[in-house]
């Protein structure tokens, strides 16, 4: 955790183009590190029938290598920032994301691939939360909130850029074009951000390794339960030994952090029931949109018969659906509060994954673009408003850290949404199979389990996130709304 005084609040900030061309290569570097997870699901059926021969569990884990990578690194990577300077740790970021597309693009066999994806996936922790340090430092008191929403409405963008810019690619080069395609983006970032983005002053920040080792590892026992147990079972050695070291490691994480003088991640902060309830929201709806992102890119091929390309594009207006949300949705935080806000739109992703899961052969596009539509609206208000219920509980010094917890909840939440979905789609696919079903009927079938056990994990975790920002003290941005939001004394970090 950093422990110096917190550097000047607007820095020498950009002003007029200079801070729009700032802006604008923050955005574009998290988006481009995010759409790299939709974009695989895209590859997915040509990886399936290529010389690699993957299980069904091995295509989960070409996909979520890169995500589990990229949340377990996201919070010491915000230290390593804090430590040795953003912008530095910045480039370095992009420099490792091109060469793990690169070694992807290469890889002969599934290790390699495996080992590409992670190295990328180590790549994009590196680089994402440097990117919000950065847009914060170099943004103006007046222009910090827009900067936020202009930044996570980039991150929920991604996705979509990955399907479309993916679409593009697979639709006439072979699975390996696609990693292609994502290393001259990694040259033509590098030398944009070397050019305009500012230098932000240093912080003394320790790095936390044995913290930082128990997050990963414990994060990847969980995964490994979750994507392992149908084809190893569910009462198996290796299944239930790896949900009972990841409940050993993440309880010793945990431990290590009270402890620690200096831990990567401080349990304590999670007495902040705006930042808990934030970090939850965030989790869950990225839980729901990757959930989406993987079933749908197979649904549309296997089930409607789309190609490649008319697969990406289908979900196109889902970024325009956001970012119009996205701005209407800041007001309406500020008008009616954050509980408000994020309860409504966690209720609509669930709802527009509870429309999906009807959808079938015979659905007209038009009818399931209105559904994607619904869950557009709801990522859209949702993602600005739990963002800044994060960044704004943590103290301005530790800016690297709570864009890296952030970052950690939504690419956390996207992982545990690939490897549940995809394990419900595969059991229940092959289930739909044995028993005599058509392949496009049994995965119409499977795909509707998939979205039913998502909008429900949404809607639990909705709830609780709801109540949570509901008991909050006010904070500057977004102004109390009256008797909905008591008053609680800050948290005294030195005190706990």
């Amino acid at each position: 955790m950093t422990t110096s005084a917190p550097p000047p609040p607007g820095g020498p900030s950009p002003r007029g183009a200079g801070r729009r061309s700032v802006t604008a290569a923050m955005c574009a570097g998290v988006l481009v590190a995010q759409s790299l997870v939709a974009a695989m699901n895209l590859a997915i059926p040509k990886i399936a029938a290529s010389d690699l021969h993957p299980t069904p569990a091995q295509l989960l884990w070409v996909v979520d290598t890169y995500v589990l990578v990229f949340a377990g690194l996201l919070i010491p990577a915000g230290a390593l920032g804090d430590r040795f300077g953003r912008k530095g740790t910045l480039l370095t970021g992009l420099a490792v994301f091109g060469t793990g597309a690169l070694l992807s693009a290469l890889a002969p066999t599934l290790p390699v691939l495996l080992a590409g994806r992670a190295v990328s996936g180590a790549g994009a922790a590196l680089l994402v939360p440097a990117t919000m340090s950065v847009l914060l430092y170099a943004s103006p008191p007046d222009r910090k909130a827009t900067a936020i929403a202009a930044w996570s409405t980039a991150m929920g963008v991604g996705g979509m850029a990955g399907n479309s810019g993916g679409a593009l690619i697979l639709q006439f080069l072979p699975w390996q074009g696609l990693f292609w395609g994502y290393v001259p983006l990694a040259l033509i970032l590098f030398g944009w951000v070397a050019r305009s983005a500012p230098r932000v002053p240093r912080q003394t920040a320790a790095l936390d390794l044995p913290g930082s080792a128990l997050l990963v590892v414990g994060s990847f026992a969980l995964l490994f339960g979750i994507i392992e147990g149908p084809g190893l079972g569910w009462g198996s050695t290796p299944v239930l030994g790896s949900f009972a070291l990841a409940l050993v490691l993440l309880a010793v994480f945990v431990r290590h952090g009270l402890r620690s003088a200096h831990p990567v991640l401080d349990p304590r902060l999670f007495r902040l029931p705006r930042l808990r309830a934030g970090s939850a929201g965030i989790a869950v709806g990225f839980f729901g949109m990757f959930a989406l992102f993987y079933v749908n890119a197979q649904f549309l091929q296997y089930v409607k018969g789309y190609s490649p390309l008319r697969t990406g594009f289908a979900l196109v207006p889902m970024a325009f659906g956001m970012m119009v949300l996205t701005r209407y949705g800041m007001r309406l935080a500020r008008r009616i509060g954050e509980a408000r806000t994020a309860g409504a739109a966690l209720v609509l992703i669930a709802t527009g994954l509870l429309l999906l899961a009807t959808s079938d052969a015979g659905t007209p596009y038009p009818r399931y673009l209105a559904y994607l539509l619904v869950l557009a609206a709801g990522a859209g208000l949702a993602m600005p408003t739990l963002s800044h219920a994060i960044v704004a509980s943590v103290p301005a010094h530790q800016a690297g850290m709570g864009s890296g917890l952030q970052g950690a909840a939504r690419e956390l939440g996207a992982a545990l949404g690939i490897a549940v979905v995809g394990t419900a789609l595969s059991v229940r696919y092959a289930t739909g199979t044995a028993h005599g079903s058509s392949a496009a009927v049994a995965f119409a079938d499977a795909a509707a389990l998939g979205y039913r056990i998502a909008a429900v994990v949404v809607l639990v975790v909705g709830a609780a996130v709801t109540v949570g920002l509901r008991a909050r003290r006010p904070t500057a941005g977004f102004p109390s709304p009256g008797p909905e939001v008591p008053a609680s004394p800050p948290l005294d970090l030195k005190s706990t």
